[in-house]
């Protein structure tokens, strides 16, 4: 039945993914780059990229690797399944989404960057969290990422960007004096809800507390660097900043003194040295941050993206 499920979804997909080619040669608007991300997943769930309308030269990633089209999870796709949060920045050309999708039985959570000029695909940047043992949380349901910020209380580019960068700057430094949070603030990390979560296996962990409780904890301080930082996505209409970077461990704290004087024990894998990729929204509403949608995965220490040197 849940094959049959995702089957069924690839239909409506790859009429959207006919439609998005048949608007080609104008200015793309939201609709226009959203349709591309849709294109782009039916082409996924096809396993066939041959209608995708790309850009000569047009680059793909996966998880931080050059690759051809075909390769990586285009060959062990086996469904895209219901969720899909899409996000767009016409301003600069750029749309976003995390879709959930399986491979050979097992499902993981997609994080796509499209790059788009003059209505083709030039760049395509995939981050595919496997690795979380996690469930998908059963609710998809996120309207926040959706609203639209009324003129008058929308922030300016500029700023958006600032208060996105201050929650690296909060992990970084151990602190929740930098971070401006809204009071109702939940982050989903790979699919599941890491913040005021009130699953069993959460009770009595920093899971069951509130963004800014988290941050004033100081439990980052094993966190090394949150480096290559970039903002490619920036829509101050809904008040969303998507940022993708690397959070690296150098992997010598076994322990943490938290604010309270209580200390911590580092659990592993941030024992070793290891760095995260991650591709992360922030849903931001009159200065602060409301909700936090991110997909990451363990990579080698230090990895870099390949993009920030390549791109022009």
């Amino acid at each position: 039945m849940k094959k049959r499920r995702l089957a069924l979804l690839a239909a409506p997909l790859l009429l959207m993914a006919q439609a998005g080619k048949a608007e080609a040669g104008a200015d793309c608007d939201r609709a226009c780059l959203e349709g591309l991300g849709n294109a782009y997943l039916a082409a996924l769930a096809a396993k066939d990229a041959a209608g995708l309308p790309l850009s000569a030269g047009a680059r793909y990633t996966e998880n931080g690797q050059t690759m051809a089209l075909g390769d990586g999870m285009w060959a062990s796709v086996t469904g895209v399944g219901p969720y899909r949060l899409h996000f767009s920045d016409v301003k600069t050309g750029e749309t976003a989404l995390f879709a959930e999708v399986e491979e050979n039985g097992t499902r993981a959570l997609l994080n796509l960057r499209l790059r788009v000029v003059d209505r083709k695909i030039s760049e395509m940047e995939a981050i595919v969290a496997r690795e979380d043992k996690r469930p998908l949380e059963a609710s998809y349901d996120k309207p926040a990422f959706h609203a639209v910020v009324p003129p008058a209380k929308r922030s300016s580019r500029a700023e958006l960007i600032r208060i996105a960068d201050s929650y690296f700057e909060g992990i970084v430094q151990a602190t929740g004096k930098l971070t401006p949070f809204h009071p109702d603030c939940i982050r989903f990390e790979n699919g599941t809800q890491t913040t005021s979560s009130k699953a069993e296996r959460y009770v009595g962990t920093l899971h069951a507390v509130g963004c800014q409780a988290q941050f004033d904890s100081g439990f980052s301080k094993f966190v090394t660097d949150v480096r290559e930082r970039r903002f490619p996505i920036v829509d101050e209409e809904r008040g969303l900043v998507y940022s993708i970077m690397f959070w690296d461990h150098r992997g010598n704290i076994p322990q943490v003194t938290l604010a309270d004087g209580k200390v911590m024990k580092v659990p592993y894998p941030f024992t070793r040295p290891f760095t995260l990729m991650m591709g992360e929204l922030f849903k931001i509403e009159e200065g602060k941050i409301r909700q936090i949608e991110a997909a990451h995965l363990a990579v080698p220490y230090k990895m870099p993206s390949g993009w920030v040197e390549k791109r022009p």
